[in-house]
């Protein structure tokens, strides 16, 4: 009996552990001793019992004592938790607001972000990871998207889908977004699921149908497209074609007609055929996009393909509207220059024409003066307009300025002397347009005066290019100045012989020089005697004239003049030579002359 309620205590003792390990022993040895005589039995039982009532008293304190111990380790143990948790909390507020999270992106549409590694992995690829497992299983015929299930470990929990991990969440993540981690998967749980059901709707079998239906829809409304846009245009060329007896009138430029009506009829009928083919290109353009966007595998290539038309457009879009602050800016600068330029044109008209008056200003600087002030105002605007032209600032376009004008500077060197010449000599004012003039061995009038040339006609209707370099170089003898200021002289010598009387040759000269037409009276003509020759004397006759135009008439007359009047005087001319011994030679003057004298 007794043996019995020792083994009933050592059942009740027995969850103990450790601090009733020596009970145990006692009980068994207590067992044992049931062999023993009974007089041993009765007193060594009092003696054990007694024993045993110590041991279990000591079991029980050594046993609370070791409670005690263990709750106080896993207070120290909350307690370092509480506080890594809180310090962890800290850095991830500090971090938070210059930390961007990683989205989570599935056909388009963001379901969450991540923010934290896990497992050597770092945010961006845990959300490849989670798109690519998320796109594949949506794509699934057979999908249920509430079989999706959370299971936890204690530092992971896992998105489940037929034992296959969709997304991974640990307690860091949910410090991330201010929750528990059981909170955070819950709720990316619920989000998943919603975004498995849409894709689910998307890629069933009725929306397939749906889509190859709107596909064949769409070619069908673009082919017919194609038909309205071809017979629209065969349209507008007949009424095209009708209009060259209706309202085409020919286009002519002073005697050149430049288009008929029937050339007028073909360019209208080519600007109508390019509009046709802009027309339906920018169709296709629209309907190729729409086309790949009904089916969501291609509706990413759709957004591509639509942005290569979208994006160039709105950037130019967005550029002009940008610009206009600057076109305004450039707008009023040219205004500026263009009625700035009108005023200066005015005064150089009213100094050409003598109504306004500048001492030491001469009247025909005044269109010169203009051009140069109107180059310098123009100059001076581009210099201004510059900074504010679209890609000024940029690399490319400074490179190609600075070449185009490194070009100009090295192959326009000849040029730009021409330029500077003219510009001279339009101040030095030597001649003018219609002057006669002789330039070197040229003589005749000037036609025409650019910045790099001058033109003159010779007396025999020769035009003659001359650079402004080779003037600037040159002597230049301007016969119509002389004879608007002073009176242009001309000469002509004759040769008579030593009997003539030489006053009587001054008579009939002076006489033969007034009866040439354009030939002055006031001043007079006058004869000098230029040399006195072993044969003859020399006289030169000098008349003054004012039409340096005629000059070779006026000469030609001149001379006429001369010999009529010499042989009317019976005198001869001893130019060429002559040798008479007057041993009945005939005489030098004409004998219809004589004749005439004789009658």
């Amino acid at each position: 009996m007794k043996a019995v309620h020792l083994f009933c205590l050592w059942i009740f003792f027995m969850p103990v552990g450790d601090a009733s390990a020596q009970l145990v022993d006692k009980v068994l040895d207590a067992l044992h001793k049931d062999s023993l005589p009974e007089a041993v039995k009765v007193d060594s039982d009092s003696i054990h019992l007694s024993a045993l009532r110590e041991e279990l008293e000591a079991a029980r304190l050594n046993e609370a004592n070791l409670r005690m111990e263990m709750e106080q380790m896993k207070l120290a143990s909350y307690a370092a938790d509480s506080v890594k948790l809180a310090q962890q909390k800290l850095r991830i507020d500090s971090l938070r607001e210059v930390t961007p999270g990683v989205p989570v992106v599935v056909e388009g549409d963001t379901l969450f972000y991540l923010y934290a590694k896990r497992g050597g992995h770092t945010p961006q690829q845990r959300a490849e990871s989670i798109s690519f497992e998320v796109t594949e299983l949506g794509k699934r015929f057979n999908l249920h998207p509430d079989s999706l299930y959370i299971e936890s470990s204690d530092i992971v929990s896992d998105l489940m889908y037929n034992d296959k991990v969709i997304a991974s969440f640990t307690d860091q993540d949910g410090l991330w977004e201010n929750c528990t981690r059981e909170q955070l998967v819950a709720g990316k749980r619920h989000i998943i699921v919603d975004k498995l059901k849409s894709m689910k709707e998307e890629h069933s079998l009725v929306q397939l149908g749906k889509r190859i239906l709107y596909f064949v829809l769409v070619l069908v409304g673009q082919f017919f497209l194609f038909k309205l846009t071809n017979w629209l245009f065969r349209k507008l060329r007949v009424r095209i074609q009708k209009l060259k007896d209706t309202r085409l009138k020919p286009i002519s430029i002073q005697d050149y007609e430049l288009l008929d009506t029937q050339k007028q009829v073909n360019l209208l009928v080519f600007l109508a055929n390019l509009l046709r083919y802009a027309f339906m290109i920018l169709q296709l353009l629209l309907t190729v996009p729409l086309l790949f966007s009904i089916f969501p595998q291609t509706k990413g290539f759709a957004y591509q393909l639509f942005s290569y038309i979208w994006n160039p457009v709105k950037s130019i879009l967005h550029g002009v509207i940008d610009y206009i602050p600057n076109l305004f800016t450039i707008f009023v600068i040219w205004l500026a220059v263009k009625y700035l330029v009108r005023l200066v044109h005015y005064l150089a008209n009213e100094i050409q024409s003598e109504r306004l008056q500048i001492r030491g200003f001469y009247s025909d600087w005044a269109i010169p003066t203009f051009h140069i002030v109107r180059f310098l105002l123009y100059a001076f605007m581009i210099a201004m307009v510059y900074p504010y032209l679209p890609g000024s600032q940029s690399g490319v376009f400074q490179g190609i300025s600075v070449f185009v004008g490194l070009i100009v500077s090295l192959g326009s060197s000849t040029v730009i002397g021409n330029v500077m010449a003219g510009l001279v000599i339009t101040y030095m004012r030597p001649f003018k347009l219609g002057d006669r003039i002789q330039l070197n061995e040229t003589t005749g009038n000037v036609i025409e005066k650019t910045p790099l040339v001058t033109r003159i006609r010779t007396t025999k209707n020769e035009v003659v290019t001359i650079p402004n370099s080779f003037i600037m170089s040159s002597h230049t003898v301007n016969y119509s100045a002389s004879a608007r200021e002073y009176g242009l002289i001309i000469h002509s010598e004759v040769t008579i012989g030593y009997d003539a009387p030489w006053r009587k040759v001054h008579q009939l000269l002076i006489e033969a020089a007034l009866n040439t037409p354009g030939v002055t009276d006031d001043p007079r003509p006058f004869v000098l005697e230029t040399s006195l020759s072993d044969w003859y004397p020399v006289y030169q006759v000098n008349a003054y004239i004012r039409e340096a135009d005629r000059l070779g008439e006026i000469y030609s007359n001149l001379h006429q003049n001369i010999q009529d009047v010499f042989n009317a005087a019976g005198i001869e001319i001893m130019s060429p030579h002559y040798m008479a011994m007057r041993d009945g030679n005939e005489t030098t003057i004409p004998k219809d002359d004589l004749r005439e004298k004789g009658n």
